[in-house]
């Protein structure tokens, strides 16, 4: 059964969700909360597999509080919600500690298919948003002037692996990179896994940050 805590300040976005989660087998609601601060506590209280996280909240809004979830080094996990218009948030709470991030509008078994991903410790990366919001940070990203040879968290890589984390960067699919490098999927799953254990990834969200910080990627192009 996987558990989620609902964090949103709107009681009735907090009502819709649970409505298409307590209908689901397999996910129960562990708990709400309506701001930050609330998220925070409950989380350390209720230990929720996955973290609903809206990101503006008054008070401590989610970006904050997904810091702490995630620095308090809890096995939840979260999951932030978001509209196109708040990429400078989405970004700053992936860079936080996030597993991934949904749109508001999203269709109920996405929803659904999000929460499960995240929980099971994958993560949610909706390729053409990944690449939107990374283009829309390139001024204020690192960009591939800094020598991501020289960076010690890819120095254990293979050239195979580094080639692998490069299109996971670009926002592909696990099946896109298995039929952009002629892989089987199977072989891109083993790629991606052992990569991500090398750089000390936590999840994919988090090689892809890794990957535009240390220069081995330049979202300008």
């Amino acid at each position: 059964m996987t558990s989620v805590l609902i964090v949103d300040d709107q009681p009735l976005q907090r009502m819709g969700f649970r409505m298409v989660l307590e209908t689901e087998p397999g996910v129960s609601v562990a708990g709400e909360a309506e701001n930050g601060i609330e998220a925070v506590r409950r989380t350390a209280e209720l230990v929720p597999d996955v973290v609903l996280m809206d990101i503006r909240m008054p008070g401590m809004d989610g970006i904050e509080a997904t810091r702490r979830i995630t620095a308090s080094g809890g096995r939840s996990r979260v999951l932030v919600l978001t509209t196109f218009d708040l990429d400078e948030y989405v970004y700053a709470a992936l860079q936080a500690g996030a597993s991934g991030f949904l749109l508001k509008d999203a269709r109920p078994d996405e929803l659904l298919a999000g929460i499960r991903a995240v929980a099971i410790g994958d993560a949610v990366v909706a390729p053409a948003l990944t690449r939107r919001l990374l283009h829309a940070f390139a001024k204020a990203m690192p960009g591939a002037d800094r020598r991501a040879a020289e960076d010690p968290r890819l120095s254990a890589l293979t050239e195979r692996e580094l080639e692998v984390l490069r299109v996971v960067a670009a926002g592909l699919t696990n099946l896109e990179i298995a039929a952009k490098l002629h892989l089987s999927e199977s072989t891109v799953k083993t790629h991606v896994s052992r990569a991500m254990a090398k750089i000390g990834a936590r999840d994919r969200v988090h090689a892809v940050i890794i990957a535009y910080d240390v220069g081995l990627v330049d979202p300008r192009g």
